[in-house]
């Protein structure tokens, strides 16, 4: 229920708060009075989007306030979702919505930052406004299954049906793709085993081709490196002053030394044994020398097979790992393919499965639709009576929704498409008139007409539907007289359910009100200024007069708004 509103700095409004009670709420005041700027604040704060928000504040202003208190049912869905974000119900449910002049707004949930996905889950089942929109919303035959199966209470197996279909979309998609392949699959598969047996007929080791860079710049370089290697043996051991003669020379000589200072033998020796490794060196080169050969065949060979690599490497991968991964790649996919068309049989009959469980609950959906539809017709029928439209006739069809060539098998039933809501569609018809024949609402009701249905509709589901408050604004339009009385005792009935809050200009329907409100504009500093203020019951009279009477209120115009509210 909502109890509290507070508005600041809004369109016209500088500062303004309202304190809500149970039961029948009216405001009312002259056209232009801001009656209209509330509910929009109400939308607002229900989650709806703030179109043009710089033109919503309040010219001076930097930004707008909007703030509502709700008292939330221990139980209620709303209750669940403030436990999942650690807030106590029983604090009430405070939403706090700041329109900035730039264009920004931010939303405040209990005080903490929110966001408008998380406002619109919570005040979902809050309140609704049935206005203009909520009329419109009535000629629009998409939302009349919506209020079918409210009716019905078939949400939960409308649910269900959402559920079924969901899940049939990915197989779905799945059975396309598989298919698609399945259309390719021997092209695939050619150049999938060409590339596999050119892979294998390299014959590829690994680090292959950095062996074979080395080999060949050692060919490359055969003659420079022979004579670099004989040059180094030749200083180390064939020449006249060669390192190993010398060496043994001074040997030699160290030896003499130790007999004079035996101190020196390691010394000595140390050189005896360079002597003896340079010759060891010296021999490794005379067969190193052995190895090297210029071979301008084995080179062409090299350079032959490092391009085939190098054209793999370019083909299948950076190196010659990614390479060999390719290969492994490919068997996989060509085991894959193979095995694509027991993965098609396989998703084909998972499919077959769910489109058998879908059918059955779309229709045992569309053959409880039916006979909901027939229970809402004679509902409406008898409240319209009620509301001065005797002997209308109104008609719930409910019709199979039309399988194109497009939707596949496993989204049909018969020549019905089955969507995520079900197998059918439903559209209301009216007569309100005797002798004419039935005919889609939006296609002959009038204003008055189109009140009162939608009244009617709001009396019915009042009892099924669970939001809160529900605020009704001009649903005055295009009643009067003893219409609009039967309108507000209607509405008063509406009240046992629901707390009701209601914009109206009609006397007839303000004199059922528990509480009643008026709405003001007045000139302050230069300035336009929006009031609201609870009726004492002597105010109520005046008002009530006003309305009657317009500006003038004589004591004839008292004495009758006396009479109509002693007579409610």
């Amino acid at each position: 229920m909502l109890q509290e509103l507070t508005i600041r700095n809004f369109a016209i409004i500088d500062d303004l708060s309202i304190r809500f009670h149970p039961g029948f709420t009216i405001l009312s005041g002259e056209t232009g009075a801001g009656k209209s700027i509330i509910i929009n604040a109400v939308n607002l704060l229900l989650g709806s989007p703030a179109a043009g928000g710089n033109r919503l504040v309040r010219t001076g202003a930097d930004s707008a306030e909007l703030e509502a208190l709700f008292e939330v049912p221990a139980q209620s869905p709303v209750a669940r979702l403030m436990a999942e974000d650690d807030c106590d119900p029983r604090d009430g449910l405070i939403i706090r919505r700041i329109i900035s002049a730039t264009g920004r707004n931010r939303v405040y949930i209990n005080s903490r930052l929110s966001t408008m996905k998380r406002l619109n889950e919570l005040t979902g089942s809050l309140a609704s406004i049935s206005g203009q929109h909520a009329h419109q919303g009535l000629l629009n035959e998409e939302g009349h299954l919506d209020i079918l199966d409210q009716f019905g209470s078939l949400t939960g197996l409308r649910e269900q049906v959402r559920k079924c279909h969901g899940g049939i979309l990915p197989l779905l998609e799945k059975l396309k793709t598989l298919r698609a392949k399945q259309l390719r699959q021997t092209e695939q598969m050619d150049l999938l085993r060409f590339q596999q047996q050119e892979i294998l007929d390299a014959a590829i080791e690994p680090d292959e081709d950095a062996a074979l860079e080395k080999e060949r710049t050692i060919l490359r370089n055969a003659e420079a490196l022979y004579r670099l290697v004989y040059e180094g043996l030749e200083a180390l051991y064939n020449d006249e002053d060669a390192v190993v003669a010398r060496l043994v020379e001074v040997a030699r000589r160290l030896e003499k030394a130790c007999e004079i200072d035996p101190d020196l033998a390691p010394r000595a020796q140390g050189v005896s044994d360079a002597a003896f490794q340079v010759e060891d060196i010296a021999e490794g080169l005379r067969t190193y020398l052995q190895t090297v050969r210029i071979d301008d065949r084995r080179l062409e060979e090299i350079e032959a097979r490092l391009d085939a690599l190098q054209k793999l490497k370019r083909k299948y991968g950076g190196a010659l790992a990614d390479v060999q991964a390719r290969l492994v790649a490919i068997g996989a996919e060509l085991s894959s393919i193979e095995n694509i068309d027991e993965e098609i049989r396989r998703t084909e009959s998972a499919l077959a499965g769910h489109h058998r469980d879908l059918a059955a609950l779309a229709a045992d959906l569309s053959a409880k639709r039916k006979e909901t539809a027939r229970k809402l017709a004679e509902k409406v029928e008898a409240e319209l009576d009620t509301l001065k439209m005797a002997d209308t006739r109104f008609e719930v069809v409910v019709a199979p929704l039309p399988a194109g060539d497009g939707v596949p098998v496993y989204l049909r039933a018969g020549d019905a498409a089955i969507a995520a809501d079900g197998m059918d569609r439903a559209g209301f018809m009216i007569a309100p008139n005797v002798g004419e024949a039935l005919k889609p609402l939006a296609a002959i009701a009038s204003g008055g007409e189109l009140s009162r249905v939608v009244l009617a509709l709001k009396a019915i589901l009042a009892r099924t539907e669970s939001v809160e408050t529900v605020i009704f604004d001009e649903v005055d339009a295009g009643v009067g007289g003893g219409v609009a009385e039967v309108v507000g005792r209607k509405l008063a009935s509406l009240s046992d359910f629901h707390q009701v809050i209601c914009i109206t200009h009609l006397p007839q329907i303000a004199k059922f009100a528990d509480h009643h409100f008026r709405i003001a504009k007045h000139v302050q500093g230069g300035r336009t200024r929006t009031t609201i203020d609870p009726l004492s019951p002597e105010d109520r009279l005046q008002e009530i007069a006003r309305m009657l009477g317009g500006v003038d209120v004589t004591r004839a115009t008292l004495d009758h708004a006396r009479e109509m509210l002693e007579g409610r």
